[in-house]
């Protein structure tokens, strides 16, 4: 029996904010954070490299694509985060107190200053979230070199293993020398995480972090290094996305055979924890913990920004990379095509077309000579 919505997310409208809302972190000053997990570590006594000859393409690339973000980055640039900031609204297009009426509400009386120090905190919140979610994803791919059966995926997971933990060096330290504070992690972002890591099955791990987690965030990096024009930022992102495109291959190459000889009910279960990722993420992107720090009710204003025109835009426009892999999967239209009606709900089905990850990664590559060292 298919879950429904309430079910899988805990609210019966995708769009009810009092239900969003309700999901909050407990305890912001948490350090340590256990997730319990019980799965199989798999040895395999089959050697033979290159049995998967695309999973072995990928493992050869990602060996000399290895960037260093301690010496490769120009570290030494400095970071004006107001004038940062200033140019990426700019480069944005209007701000929401020219898209939207704001009378009445608790940001009618706000000026400039308020406006610059809300783009402020919105970037150390977004930048705070991709390190969050980038150690998530370095806890998943250690997960996977054991779970996964193939040799050839070993190999290659263990190259992800290091480009996750150049990533979250790369964000924690842009943020502790560049940038003006840090947020906990959102806790929508945290239910997806401990989701995908307690779950005992390999695929799903795969699915939750290398489908949903690392597409999204592959596509809101791309957005963001389209805007910026921080060179630091910019070449940070630059590189990070040429390892993401690999990771998401990576999943695509992995999951595409197994699926074939999954069940009806096996294959739904899929597409119900790709929704409720989906969801999740999507959530997350709503900012409530920005709203509190500028002791604003998030309440009172998050219907404000959400009827901003851009806003549904972006927010849709972050699935252009998840869409097109589902459907490469099979999962779109598996069954009775479920998933393909959620994600018409959530407005994203039009990406479906768009190039597949597996398609494009190369166009993503590092060029030679485009390390810097």
């Amino acid at each position: 029996m298919t879950a429904n919505t309430e079910d899988m997310v805990g609210r019966e409208s995708l769009d009810d904010i009092e239900g969003i809302l309700a999901v909050s972190n407990t305890d912001v000053d948490e350090v340590l954070h256990a997730v319990s997990s019980e799965y199989d570590t798999i040895f395999t006594w089959d050697y033979e490299k290159g049995s998967r000859p695309k999973l072995n393409r990928l493992y050869e690339k990602a060996k000399t694509s290895m960037w260093n973000a301690a010496t490769d980055l120009p570290w030494e640039t400095e970071v004006d985060q107001e004038k940062l900031i200033a140019e990426q609204q700019m480069m944005a297009g209007p701000p929401l107190h020219t898209l939207v009426d704001l009378s009445g509400s608790p940001l009618a009386a706000w000026g400039e200053k308020e406006w610059t120090q809300l783009g402020i905190e919105s970037q150390n919140w977004t930048l705070s979230q991709f390190l969050h979610g980038e150690q998530g994803a370095l806890v998943c791919t250690a997960k996977v070199v054991e779970s996964v059966p193939w040799i050839d995926a070993k190999y290659y997971g263990s190259t992800q293993v290091m480009d996750e933990a150049r990533h979250v060096e790369f964000f924690a330290r842009y943020l502790d020398e560049k940038l003006s504070g840090h947020y906990p992690i959102n806790a929508h972002l945290r239910l997806l995480l401990d989701d995908i890591i307690a779950d005992s099955r390999w695929d799903l791990t795969f699915l939750g972090m290398q489908i949903m987690v690392e597409g999204l965030a592959l596509a809101a990096f791309g957005f963001i290094h389209a805007l910026t024009k921080e060179p630091l930022l910019k070449q940070g992102l630059r590189y990070i996305m040429s390892d993401e495109a690999r990771h998401v291959a990576f999943g695509v190459l992995a999951l595409q055979d197994f699926y074939r000889e999954l069940s009806a009910a096996e294959i739904r279960d899929r597409q119900e924890f790709a929704f409720e990722a989906a969801v999740r993420m999507r959530d997350r992107f709503l900012q409530q913990e920005v709203w509190d720090r500028m002791g604003v009710s998030p309440k009172d204003v998050l219907p404000l920004t959400l009827a901003a025109p851009d806003r549904q835009a972006f927010q849709v426009m972050l699935f252009s990379k998840i869409v097109p892999n589902l459907k490469k999967l099979g999962l779109l239209d598996a069954g009775d095509g479920w998933l393909r009606q959620k994600f018409t709900e959530l407005g994203a089905i039009q990406f479906e077309n768009w190039a597949d990850t597996e398609e494009e990664y190369a166009a993503f590559q590092l060029a030679e000579g485009e390390i810097a060292s």
